[in-house]
């Protein structure tokens, strides 16, 4: 059941913000906030997306799609792998997050826009999620949080506003594709996009491929393990990913989950 007294409160404290920049990815989350901001504020509300390369092309042009259809204005943010996640250590998040937001502030001062919002919402901070402590040191505002808006929650009201994204798998940069503590090469990031890109379009949408050097762990929702033991299904990927580098594929048993990058 919608509750709709958090979408309320969601208007209502988006509101008194008068203007913001929101950090928009086009997922699901994002893609909800930026139109809650934009039925709210009007022409009040610039978005801005990260390019990096660890944020796979296909996204940049989703999100660049879904600001054109919300006809709000858009800026793209160009961000390099800093040297201080360049081995992937296990606070990458955090520092990531860290540059990622100071550049956005920077921006919003140069518009003279106060708040600079982010679509975390009351389910991130249940898991194991270090950038938001740099949100916080920040002083980046949350709206869909304050207003206690769960996942689930954003997708019913994405679907009653007629967004695109309410059934969109979640998506995470491709850093988390790779094992902490080991050098990130942008062949290895583009590898892996490919890989990702392969299996949606053969039907596994919102797999993850896992990257181990010379073998990928792939992730997908545990309903799809009939169709990827299928022969046929099965050689396709075997060869489309060895054509790609991989000398070994596998499937992991467990299925796709948030975070398995993180468990020991």
């Amino acid at each position: 059941m919608i509750k709709k007294y958090k979408y309320d409160k969601l208007v209502e404290n988006i509101r008194s913000l008068e203007k913001v920049l929101v950090a928009f990815s086009g997922g699901v989350d994002s893609t909800f906030l930026l139109k809650v901001c934009k039925d709210t504020l009007k022409d009040k509300v610039m978005a801005i997306t990260i390019k990096s390369p660890y944020i796979s092309k296909r996204e940049l042009d989703e999100a660049s799609q879904i600001v054109r259809d919300l006809g709000v204005r858009h800026l793209f943010l160009d961000i390099p792998i800093v040297n201080e996640i360049k081995n992937n250590p296990n606070n990458r998040c955090y520092i990531c997050k860290k540059n990622i937001f100071t550049n956005m502030i920077k921006v919003a001062r140069e518009n003279n826009i106060k708040f600079v919002l982010d679509g975390t919402n009351a389910d991130d901070i249940k898991e194991y999620r270090p950038g938001i402590d740099a949100l916080k040191e920040l002083n980046i505002t949350s709206p869909l949080k304050e207003a206690g808006l769960t996942k689930k929650e954003i997708r019913q009201f994405s679907k009653k506003l007629n967004l695109s994204t309410w059934d969109k798998p979640a998506y995470a940069c491709l850093l988390t594709r790779i094992p902490y503590f080991r050098e990130i090469k942008i062949n290895d990031l583009v590898r892996i996009e490919q890989c990702e890109k392969y299996l949606e379009s053969i039907g596994f949408k919102g797999a993850r491929v896992r990257d181990y050097k010379d073998m990928a762990r792939i992730e997908i929702p545990k309903e799809k393990f009939k169709s990827v033991i299928d022969e046929n299904i099965r050689n396709k990927i075997v060869n489309e990913f060895k054509i790609l580098g991989y000398n070994f594929i596998t499937i992991d048993l467990e299925g796709y989950r948030v975070g398995s990058m993180d468990q020991n």
